[in-house]
């Protein structure tokens, strides 16, 4: 063999090495990132999850569009994952949680479900679900504080990532105060859910997001105005302390 064929042959085998190393390492990394979300979302490969419906206001047994345009961005989110959806409505999902992940859309008011999960998991929040007057319509309170929406303009929604009961699975919440809110935090959970799952570590959080001037910009421009879930997690004002339960001797 002389000198130009063996460097060719060398030139051609360091090509196929370096090429194999580094489709291995592309390969590594996309799995290890696929374990993370995975685990993030409580979705291992071939698992099953929920996805919880509500109804459009006024109008039973149908969903609101930028609701269902919520529901399939989450639907891409279970596929990537390698997991599979069961799309049940809010008025019939009579189940537990922590079994199999969850994925609950809508506000209290319109999603029966959602106004559960509230008042046990989150019981230091609350939502508005009268509909006079129209000033309060809607208003979210955090503790002592009260976020009041100007639709079109400046409106709020509830991200939050719970884990509870015995499985370990995460329950997820998008609690706005309209439907186009709630496809806002969907679009903002898929967008930054790698930030998320290393700022919280695989653990529960409750995020207050406003939606900026969904009027002219949808849902894509969305503020984080801050992390809830100390404030979340607490009792509620309204409930007395277990000590005062106590008759004193």
């Amino acid at each position: 063999m002389n000198e130009d064929l063996r460097n060719i042959v060398l030139g051609v085998l360091a090509t196929g090495v370096s090429g194999s190393l580094g489709w291995l390492t592309r390969t590594h990394l996309w799995r290890r990132r696929l374990r993370r979300k995975q685990a993030f979302f409580g979705l291992p490969s071939h698992s099953e999850c929920l996805l919880v419906v509500n109804r459009e206001a006024g109008n039973d047994g149908a969903v609101h569009r930028f609701d269902v345009s919520a529901l399939l961005e989450l639907a891409a989110l279970i596929k990537d994952c390698g997991a599979h959806a069961q799309i049940v409505q809010h008025d019939l999902a009579q189940l537990g949680f922590g079994d199999r992940t969850e994925f609950c859309v809508g506000g209290p008011g319109s999603n029966r479900r959602m106004a559960a999960h509230l008042s046990s998991l989150l019981p230091g929040l609350a939502m508005s679900t009268e509909r006079e007057p129209v000033a309060e319509r809607g208003a979210i309170r955090v503790g002592e504080d009260r976020y009041l929406m100007d639709p079109g303009l400046s409106e709020y929604v509830l991200l939050a990532r719970i884990t509870a009961g015995e499985g370990g699975r995460p329950v997820f919440l998008f609690c706005g105060q309209r439907a186009i809110t709630n496809q806002a935090a969907t679009r903002y959970l898929a967008r930054h859910h790698e930030r998320l799952a290393r700022t919280h570590r695989g653990g529960s959080f409750v995020l207050l997001l406003k939606v900026v001037n969904s009027r002219a910009y949808g849902p894509d421009v969305v503020e984080l105005v801050a992390d809830v879930t100390r404030q979340a997690l607490a009792p509620s004002p309204a409930t007395p302390p277990a000590a005062a339960a106590t008759s004193p001797r």
